[in-house]
């Protein structure tokens, strides 16, 4: 009877167990497994969930929504289909984790208030400051015109593509980023032993950072900053000083304070109320409303009569806090500013995946990393289309070989006994390559009345001009960086506020 045993240390018992094979239990040192277990979901966390690229600004789960949005098709030109439907395949085929991370993700890719340029179109209750969003069976969703930005000439080697969590599929390792969206968007995120916090900046500003960074790459942090001069937060408010940020921008790590905008207005003949229209960031009216109630009990706060939240879709945010007869308005506005959340403070923290290290960049750091992205980016793009431009060009002198003396090139052909044969005459009568013959011996022969000498000489000069002005950007450092400069004005003007 074939027994087992257990650690096989003095004491341990032999238990007949029928014909069970031999079991080996090995002790092992708890710290460390611990610390072994600990270092791998640690990097984990920091390299493939919770910081994001200091290139296109994504997070791996973000870059694989748009990615797989992209790839179903789902674009700002065609309808809105299920959250749920969009969730599901991310899940499926890209990103093998919980489907209530992956929703979140794209639910805050879809607020006006938390991205300063959103990325996700989104039809439905996708949530609010106070509230949450509805479940993913509830709402739609599709692509944001500016998402294109960040997705475009995917087809076009831009970026390398990596295999996906089964190896089944391939999914880009970062999206081409026509726009500086980290800068432009922020993020937050918790990771293991650090954490990012970046804040929303205004797009034109940043790509006028950019270009600038692009044409004079010595250009120093006072003359970026007066491109730029702080975020521009997309609920509005008031930045209150800047010394903050100038640490934020030099060194990546700061912090400052955001006001909301409030004006003293006479809301009868006897009172008078603050009346605020803009929040910090987001700082959402329910959450000020029960402050104010809580300083006012507390008798923290005077002055104060009612506070009436009339926020709605037409006109926008509106709370109106109605003052008691005789108190200074401002006076009580600097008490509000002291004990509620109509002024906040935002901390900086700039960590973002460089070359798969995470690093704290300043202003310059990152203008830098996504300038060279784009460099990189539309110098393979270039490279693409120069080959294809190139491949094309040589098919349209085969063809035009070929309908100098099409009788003779048919006659060939109809006299060959197999395909084989015909391509080996056609390419020692006319000089042809391999792939022009089989080019010709692949067309109709209805598509031949289309194949004018005179269209075909036209398309070949074409193709010529074309190929010259791709070769001379990929010969002139000079002109790549124009015409990156120049795509990046585009995008900023058309998306640009």
């Amino acid at each position: 009877m074939a027994r087992r045993t257990t650690s096989g240390k003095p004491g341990s018992e032999t238990l007949p167990l029928g014909d069970a094979p031999a079991e080996n239990i090995t002790d092992i040192d708890v710290a460390s497994e611990m610390e072994s277990s600990f270092l791998e979901y640690a990097y984990s966390v920091i390299y493939s969930r919770a910081l994001p690229d200091a290139r296109d600004g994504l997070k791996p789960v973000q870059r694989r929504i748009l990615y797989m949005m992209s790839d179903m098709g789902l674009r700002p030109d065609r309808g809105h289909v299920k959250s749920a439907r969009v969730v599901g395949e991310v899940m499926g085929k890209l990103h093998p984790h919980g489907d209530a991370a992956i929703y979140d993700a794209m639910v805050r890719m879809a607020q006006d208030f938390s991205l300063r340029l959103p990325l996700i179109d989104g039809h439905g209750n996708f949530g609010s400051l106070d509230d949450g969003p509805a479940a993913p069976r509830y709402t739609e969703a599709r692509m944001a015109a500016s998402a294109l930005a960040l997705t475009d000439d995917l087809d076009e080697d831009v970026v390398d593509f990596v295999p996906n969590y089964d190896n089944q599929l391939m999914q880009p390792e970062v999206l081409p980023a026509a726009f500086p969206n980290l800068l432009v968007n922020g993020t937050t995120g918790i990771a293991v032993g650090m954490a990012t916090n970046m804040a929303p900046h205004n797009l034109a500003e940043v790509v006028a950072a950019a270009q600038l960074v692009i044409s004079n790459p010595e250009a120093t942090l006072e003359e970026v900053m007066e491109l730029v001069p702080g975020p521009d937060l997309p609920s509005g408010g008031r930045i209150v000083g800047l010394d903050g940020i100038r640490d934020a921008y030099r060194t990546g790590r700061g912090s400052f304070r955001t006001r909301a905008t409030v004006a003293v207005e006479q809301l009868s003949a006897r009172r008078t109320g603050l009346v605020v229209t803009e929040m910090p960031y987001m700082i959402g009216p329910e959450k000020v409303i029960e402050k104010i109630k809580d300083a006012v009990g507390a008798k923290k706060l005077q002055g104060v009569s009612d506070v009436v939240d009339l926020t709605d879709r037409n006109h926008g945010l509106r709370l109106v806090i109605e003052l008691k007869n005789g108190f200074n308005p401002h006076a009580v506005l600097e008490q509000l500013y002291r004990f509620t959340p109509l002024e906040d403070s935002f901390g900086i923290n700039n960590v973002a995946l460089v070359d798969g290290q995470p690093q704290t960049l300043g202003l310059l750091d990152l203008l830098r990393v996504y300038t060279d992205h784009r460099l990189a980016v539309v110098r393979r793009r270039t490279a693409f289309r120069l080959a294809k431009r190139k491949d094309r060009l040589h098919l349209v002198e085969g063809l035009l070989v070929a309908i100098m003396d099409i009788d003779e090139v048919i006659q060939i052909i109809r006299t060959s006994d197999e395909a084989a044969v015909a391509r080996e005459r056609l390419m020692a009568v006319y000089d042809l390559s391999e792939v022009q013959a089989n080019y010709i011996l692949e067309l109709r022969l209805r598509q031949l009345t289309k194949y004018s000498r005179i269209e075909l000489e036209k398309e070949q000069d074409e193709l010529r001009r074309e190929i010259e002005e791709l070769e001379a950007i990929l010969g002139s450092d000079a002109l790549l960086r124009e015409l990156v400069s120049r795509e990046l004005g585009d995008v900023a003007a058309k998306y640009g506020t």
